[in-house]
C-alpha cells in the first residue's frame, strides 16, 4: 500500500483570535515563516532544482514550474478540527500534505528564494467579512499573477470564483 512520506512534525501552539483579528494574526505568522524560509538552503535548492530546465530569465516559465510543483505534488489535507495549523515549508514539502495556508507558505517561500515578490490574498465565499481561504499572488513579467495551488487541474493565473470579499496583503 502506498503511503505518504513520514515526516516528524514539531511546532508550538499559539492561540488565535476569531474573525478578522485572527485572520490578520495568521497572515502575520505566515509572512514571518516565508521571510525565515526564503533563505533556507533546502528551500532554495528545491526551487533551483525545479526551475533549472526552464528557459533562463523566463519569469513565467519559472513561476509556472514552481506553481506546478506545489499544485501537483502536495495533497490538500485540512487542519486539525477547530485548530488553525501552519506547517513550515520544509515540512510541507517533505510530507507532501497541507491545507491552503501550508501550500501558500511553501509556494511563497520557493518563489521568494529565487527572487520573486509575493503577496497573500484572503477570500471569503459565504458572507462579507468571513474570510475562509488564502492563496498567493506573485509579481512576474510585470503583473500580479494568481497562484492557487490547492485546486488540482487549475492553471496558473486562476483564482477561485464567487468571492464575496477579498483582502490583498499590502507589499
Amino acid at each position: 500500500m502506498l503511503q505518504a512520506p513520514f515526516v516528524q512534525l514539531s511546532g508550538h501552539v499559539e492561540p488565535l483570535c476569531s474573525g478578522i483579528p485572527g485572520v490578520a494574526k495568521t497572515l502575520r505568522v505566515m509572512r514571518e515563516i516565508v521571510r525565515a524560509y526564503r533563505v533556507n538552503l533546502d528551500i532554495r535548492q528545491a526551487a533551483t532544482n525545479t526551475i533549472f530546465l526552464t528557459p533562463e530569465r523566463d519569469e513565467l516559465s519559472e513561476v509556472h514550474a514552481l506553481f506546478s510543483l506545489v499544485r501537483d505534488s502536495v495533497r490538500y489535507v485540512r487542519d486539525v478540527h477547530d485548530v488553525e495549523t501552519i506547517s513550515s515549508p520544509d515540512v510541507t514539502l517533505a510530507g507532501r500534505v497541507g491545507d491552503c495556508d501550508d501550500q501558500t507558505v511553501l509556494l511563497a517561500s520557493l518563489l521568494e528564494s529565487v527572487g520573486y515578490q509575493t503577496r497573500f490574498v484572503v477570500a471569503g465565499y459565504s458572507e462579507p467579512g468571513a474570510l475562509e481561504h488564502v492563496y498567493l499572488q506573485v509579481l512576474a513579467a510585470g503583473d500580479w499573477i494568481n497562484c492557487d495551488a490547492t485546486e488540482q487541474g487549475q492553471p496558473l493565473g486562476w483564482a477561485p470564483p464567487g468571492a464575496v470579499c477579498l483582502y490583498i496583503e499590502r507589499v
